[in-house]
């Protein structure tokens, strides 16, 4: 399939949106833990979100055009490989709210930091190989342009989970790093128990 029209990009923004629910999530999560993250951090959390969700499906894409068989045998891990990387965040973020729940200001050490970041990123979007399959009929060229708009949709969904959460971290204050590694516990288990 070659043709982009307008059921093509509808079909990308709707996918996009469906794969961006468990990044917006942890962005939430993220904005919980960080109520005073400025613009540009938020941008970058957004923007490796975007990056993960944009790769995946094309690697996925690969795989079904070269090492298919591999990729079959790689897939069932998915859901574990997912639930330990948010289990282990997860559970970080929780025990650091639990030992700071007196302190209400975001110190430095409880930043969301660029390696957690990478782990939430391949947490959030390992399910997203799975697209490749969808996407496998397509050609190099639309298959780029759907990734390329599933990244774009998963940036703006990411920016408004950011900024929501922050919202809400301001008013939560000190509970808000527990609520936020609850919520990364949460969406491990969701991916593990809905593959």
């Amino acid at each position: 399939m070659n043709t982009m029209n307008a059921i093509f990009f509808l079909n990308s923004i709707l996918l996009g949106a469906g794969l961006a629910m468990d990044a917006f999530t942890v962005s939430l999560a993220n904005g919980l833990h960080e109520p005073k993250m400025r613009l540009r951090k938020q941008c970058m959390i957004a923007g490796a979100f975007a990056g993960f969700q944009f790769l995946m499906p094309m690697i996925g894409w690969v795989c079904v055009h070269t090492v298919l068989q591999y990729f079959k045998a790689f897939e069932r891990f998915i859901p574990w490989i997912a639930l330990g990387l948010l289990l282990f965040i997860g559970g970080k973020m929780l025990i650091e709210g639990i030992r700071s729940r007196n302190n209400t200001e975001c110190t430095a050490s409880s930043a969301v930091k660029p390696a957690e970041l990478i782990v939430q990123g391949i947490a959030t979007s390992i399910d997203a190989l799975s697209v490749g399959f969808t996407i496998a009929d397509y050609s190099l060229l639309p298959a780029l342009v759907s990734t390329v708009i599933i990244g774009i949709v998963t940036f703006l969904i990411c920016m408004i989970g950011l900024k929501i959460g922050r919202k809400a971290g301001m008013k939560l204050a000190g509970k808000a790093t527990i609520c936020g590694g609850l919520l990364l516990i949460g969406i491990g288990l969701e991916i593990f128990l809905t593959h």
